[in-house]
């Protein structure tokens, strides 16, 4: 359930600080993503050969926006687990605003979308051994990993390879981050020492 906090009080002073590079593997995560989302649009928008646009479905052109706006959008919510939005909800959101957020639910969110990942991955290993998918053998519409401009393809997509890893290490930085906190004396505490030294 969503507690009303601040974010100074999600900062929590006995909480583990965040690492510097937990940090920098936040903010790779959607550097990582951006150039295959940019290259699908620009792709689509300069037209694909012509035996591919005849075999293109109507659906396909939202298909590959979405795509690319989604990918690109999830990517960016990996830089709440390092920022005081992912732990205190922004006052400016409706009915949950100024709540804490459950460290259950983000980490969840987020191992679901790791996993998702490395499934993809494991898809593009497997494919071609197992040919779930096979791309028709079309001279008018060849495979972007052909011609001159393989290369740009390849140069968008490799780094994805890295997305999976990097949102790991940093879910896995901010459930410790957030459960494990350092034992802070209290108020009490602090003043039955100062009475017994008095």
């Amino acid at each position: 359930m969503l507690r009303p906090t601040s974010t100074r009080q999600a900062a929590g002073a006995g909480r583990q600080p965040l690492s510097r590079w937990i940090k920098v593997a936040a903010y790779a995560v959607p550097l990582c993503v951006l150039p295959s989302a940019l290259w699908r649009l620009w792709a689509l928008a300069d037209g694909p050969p012509p035996g591919c646009r005849q075999a293109m479905q109507g659906w396909e052109p939202y298909y590959i926006t979405g795509l690319s706006v989604v990918s690109f959008g999830a990517a960016l919510l990996t830089i709440g687990l390092v920022r005081p939005w992912g732990e205190v909800v922004p006052r400016w959101t409706p009915l949950v605003g100024g709540r804490t957020v459950p460290v259950r639910a983000a980490v969840t969110a987020a191992g679901l979308g790791a996993t998702l990942i490395f499934g993809v991955y494991a898809y593009a290993l497997v494919n071609p051994i197992f040919r779930f998918r096979v791309a028709p053998d079309d001279p008018g519409c060849p495979s972007p990993l052909e011609g001159p401009g393989a290369w740009v393809a390849v140069a968008s997509y490799a780094p994805l390879l890295a997305w999976g890893p990097l949102l790991v290490v940093v879910t896995v930085a901010y459930y410790r981050r957030r459960s494990r906190t350092t034992t802070v004396p209290s108020r009490t505490d602090r003043s039955s020492k100062l009475q017994a030294a008095g």
